[in-house]
């Protein structure tokens, strides 16, 4: 078991520094400073430890947290390693462009016989990324019906009204003619009501996701698992700065990453490692990885830096990596060990990750259970949410409490039910 909570806690930790990396997300990182501050407040009045925030200024966005959890006083820096940028200039796609995309997209993970895999691990996440393509596609099929209803109703009009003007196409070659207008004014209909009904959907897709998560999954496999240059380039400059946070004046550098940030952190904390850039002498370093959806890149087949990351930091003494997922959170591959399920474990030596459950339908209330329960996207983010039945598992005690993660954690069981078997058909690692 863990630490127990109840009982008399180590003060190894006065000050941190937290990096937070998003996951495929085109929001301004504002959203999770208000997210932090009023789920911390919460999480305080149930849990009974004092918390506050204040907005930090500077070139990188974060907050300051000022926290008194068991008597201790902690100071924490928090700061959004951003890469909306990136995800925004990938969704910039137009309609077609996107409808393109998702032919791809469906391709390589049908072709390489990734989808399967997949599905036989956890079917929830593989659903969520089945949502876009169902959506997408009926959405096609509406405006198709639409523009043809259209088409078929002016034309009809047109031809009624023309049947009216006696002897104007009385001719054989006149009647021909107009056919082809028809025909022609049909087509134009159709794509021009189509092209309409598109339009709207993709205007709402605030409440539908549906061009949202076909961004982020073709974002994934546009290059068949491998890093696109411009994210390689931002991983090296998180790498550089998480390296100097390294060499401050504080007791742990905690790496948080979360849904597709968990795979990026995986590939940041692996780099730095393997350049000697965690110093023995320094702050604790440890990694957090929230609601992960790791297979959904790892089990590409040019995914080989990912892999060799994965088997590469899953044996490091250097850091702490607790992997937290939930079986109720139907967009991440829960309790599915992202180093094993990959198939780049090594025989021997494994250390990381801890592989547990965040358990929702326990650390929540049955009112709360209930009213988030079919909210998808919102317990995606439950992880960095008050919980009102809280276990071992709290967020802002991990980020602003005063105990390291190994601490925490330390003694900890892996969750029984975890998938630790090698899954993936593709399991080639860069030199």
């Amino acid at each position: 078991m863990a630490h127990d909570p109840s009982g008399p806690q180590p003060a190894s930790v006065k000050r941190r520094r937290v990096f937070y990396i998003p996951g495929y997300d085109p929001i301004h990182p504002r959203r999770y400073r208000e997210l932090y501050r009023t789920e911390s407040a919460a999480q305080a009045g149930i849990s009974g430890y004092e918390i506050g925030i204040s907005p930090r200024s500077g070139e990188r966005y974060g907050w300051d947290v000022a926290a008194r959890m068991d008597g201790h006083p902690v100071q924490a820096q928090v700061e959004v390693l951003v890469w909306s940028d990136l995800v925004r200039d990938s969704m910039s796609n137009g309609i077609g462009a996107t409808y393109l995309q998702l032919a791809r997209t469906a391709w390589t993970y049908i072709g390489s016989g990734t989808l399967r895999r997949l599905m036989w691990m956890r079917k929830g996440p593989v659903i969520a990324a089945l949502y876009p393509v169902a959506m997408l596609l009926g959405q096609a099929l509406l405006a198709f019906v639409i523009g043809a209803l259209a088409g078929t109703v002016v034309t009809r009009a047109l031809d009624w009204l023309a049947g009216l003007a006696l002897g104007l196409f009385g001719a054989t070659a006149g009647v021909a003619v107009w056919s082809v207008a028809l025909s022609l004014i049909w087509w134009a209909c159709l794509l021009g009501a189509g092209y309409a009904v598109l339009r709207w959907f993709k205007a709402r897709d605030g409440k539908l996701f549906a061009y949202y998560l076909m961004h982020d999954y073709a974002h994934s496999c546009q290059l068949d698992g491998a890093y696109p240059d411009d994210l390689e380039a931002r991983l090296a400059e998180f790498t550089d700065t998480i390296a100097r946070a390294l060499n401050d004046d504080v007791d742990e550098v905690l790496v948080v990453g979360h849904s597709s940030g968990a795979h990026l952190g995986v590939s940041i904390l692996a780099h730095l490692i393997r350049q000697n850039r965690a110093p023995a002498n320094g702050p604790a370093l440890s990694f957090l990885s929230l609601g992960q959806v790791v297979p959904m890149v790892s089990f590409l087949p040019k995914a080989d830096r990912l892999r060799a990351d994965l088997h590469y930091l899953c044996q490091r003494e250097e850091l702490t990596w607790i992997d937290v997922t939930a079986p109720g959170d139907g967009c991440a591959f829960a309790l599915c060990d992202p180093v094993a399920v990959s198939g780049v474990a090594p025989e021997r030596g494994k250390r990381w990750p801890l592989v547990f459950s965040a358990a929702f339908t326990q650390t929540l209330s049955e009112e709360t259970w209930k009213a988030l329960r079919w909210r998808f996207f919102r317990l995606h983010f439950q992880y960095l949410c008050a919980f009102d039945r809280p276990r071992d598992y709290d967020y802002f005690r991990i980020t602003a409490g005063p105990m390291t993660l190994g601490e925490r954690y330390a003694g900890r069981e892996p969750s029984r039910s975890r998938i630790d078997v090698a899954v993936s058909a593709h399991t080639s690692m860069a030199a």
